[in-house]
């Protein structure tokens, strides 16, 4: 039996000055079904979704939006969210300091017939919406005390009491652990038989062939083709993304020989005094030049706060044990004292940590080491161009100009411009922090042969990931962390992804 169309957007053109954001875009969700917009960075995912949202409103594209058989158009978020159209983005809008059932509420408050609110009946709901979403926390909870994990199935909360009909998550599985995102996937299940239609946005192709009824391929800003449940495999999906077959996603290097430690970790400790507990306990890492090395292990394992304390310390810690750079033993204080000895660090958080995003990549790239552009105090700004001009050239940035502000760029390309920042500075150990998170399959296999790039030319990665292929891809060996902890150490001979997990766990 044929399902009728809760939405089609036909002929979506947008432009921004000097790029064409979206050509000729067309794609339809039938209703009650789970639809999956797939695309590499750039590919005008997100874009789309504003427009359907009203952030993008009419007259800024051309193009029809037919929601539920009707031609619309919404001048901004209010508009779409009474239509029953409710986005939820990677960043939650949600409030950290007021409790689970003022957020669910926000904006929408229940009132009396007085007009007063109505705090009876707004707690009985939120209640009954957490149920529905399969939340079991005290609603008196203030959210900013909430996991990220629980954070979304509250922001979904939030919608369905909005009486939602298209919901629509952008990205909404980057930031939670393997569990939190078999339970928002199976959410969407759930809610699907109690009649809510889904759109989502995300680069784990693994979560489309499971549950996504339907997908559409975007790519250069184009739809490419709609692809039924029967039709979705992942080799398709990313032939289609990329415009080629990947064979292989990680791209081969010569087999490792060893050379000389140029990192060491003796006996190494770092206690967070807010959290009242070590985050890092007695870790003992090796790295030799020219080598990956991959740290493994679950959220919450005490990864990031290595990567923190070896990288100058800006936690603050407190730290005991010893940190060697080439056999020496050094007192890494300060960021700028890591710099100075070659060590360079891409955050895991490009937008909150990594990059400035209302400058330009130009300005960003060359921030790690403005002494190298500066005489006297004064900046170069020819120098900091040319310089700028380089790295998009070498890393591949897709970039009108280098004048172009971070915020516009893509993902992906935001990640190679603070790739490129801590290059400039010129460093001998590079430690990457989730270096592919929330980016696509074809900007992934670019930063992989940048890090194999860097490892030909002599550099040292200490290489941070959740996702298992890739540290069993690109490492050449691998240390597992397990609450601050390190369990286990392999060679890639040894390594498989049962053995780390078996060691995330202990």
């Amino acid at each position: 039996m044929a399902k009728n169309n809760i939405l089609e957007m036909r002929s979506i053109t947008k432009t921004f000055p000097g790029v064409v954001a979206l050509s000729d875009v067309t794609f339809h969700v039938e209703e009650g079904e789970i639809h999956f917009i797939v695309g590499e960075n750039g590919a005008g995912k997100s874009t789309l979704m504003k427009i359907l949202s009203g952030i993008h409103g009419p007259g800024t594209y051309s193009g029809d939006i037919v929601f539920e058989g009707e031609v619309v158009s919404f001048n901004g978020i209010k508009d779409s969210v009474n239509a029953g159209i409710v986005i939820i983005n990677q960043e939650l809008a949600l409030f950290p300091d007021l409790t689970v059932y003022e957020n669910v509420f926000v904006g929408h408050e229940l009132k009396t017939r007085y007009g007063l609110v109505d705090w009876k009946k707004t707690r009985e709901e939120t209640k009954r919406y957490l149920d529905l979403v399969g939340l079991k926390i005290d609603i008196d909870t203030h959210v900013g005390s909430l996991g990220v994990g629980q954070q979304q199935l509250v922001e979904i909360a939030k919608a369905l009491s909005q009486n939602v009909k298209l919901l629509i998550l952008d990205e909404p599985t980057a930031a939670l652990n393997e569990d939190d995102s078999a339970n928002l996937l199976q959410l969407l299940i759930n809610l699907k038989k109690e009649g809510v239609t889904s759109i989502m946005i995300s680069h784990k192709l693994k979560e489309a062939t499971e549950v996504a009824d339907s997908i559409t391929v975007l790519r250069d800003g184009k739809t490419i083709s709609r692809l039924e449940k029967n039709e979705i495999d992942e080799a398709i999906i990313i032939k289609h993304m990329v415009g080629r077959e990947i064979e292989d996603i990680f791209p081969k290097r010569p087999k490792y020989e060893p050379q000389d430690v140029v990192l060491e970790t003796i006996n190494f400790n770092a206690y967070d005094k807010n959290k009242n507990r070590y985050v890092v306990t007695n870790s003992n890492i090796r790295l030799h030049r020219g080598e990956v090395v991959g740290i493994s292990g679950l959220i919450g394992a005490g990864r990031t706060e290595l990567a923190h304390s070896i990288f100058g310390n800006p936690k603050n810690y407190k730290t005991s044990g010893g940190i060697f750079i080439n056999g020496k033993l050094v007192n890494l204080n300060t960021p700028q004292r890591a710099i100075d000895h070659g060590i360079a660090y891409v955050s895991e958080d490009r937008k909150g940590n990594g990059l400035i995003l209302s400058e330009t990549i130009g300005e960003n790239i060359t921030l790690s080491a403005l002494q190298k552009i500066s005489r006297y105090g004064i900046l170069n700004e020819m120098k900091q161009s040319s310089e700028a001009e380089k790295y998009v050239r070498n890393l591949n940035i897709r970039t009108p100009s280098i004048f172009q502000r971070i915020r516009n760029l893509s993902g992906g390309n935001q990640q190679k411009v603070q790739i490129g920042k801590w290059l400039f500075s010129e460093p001998s150990i590079l430690i990457l922090d989730e270096p592919t998170r929330g980016i696509d399959v074809g900007s992934k296999f670019e930063i992989y042969t940048i890090i194999n790039d860097l490892i030909a030319r002599g550099m040292s990665i200490l290489l941070i990931s959740s996702e298992l292929p890739e540290i069993l891809g690109m490492c050449d060996r691998i240390y597992v962390l397990a609450e601050g902890v390190q369990t286990a150490e392999f060679t890639m001979a040894e390594a498989t992804a049962e053995k780390i997990m078996e060691k995330a766990t202990i």
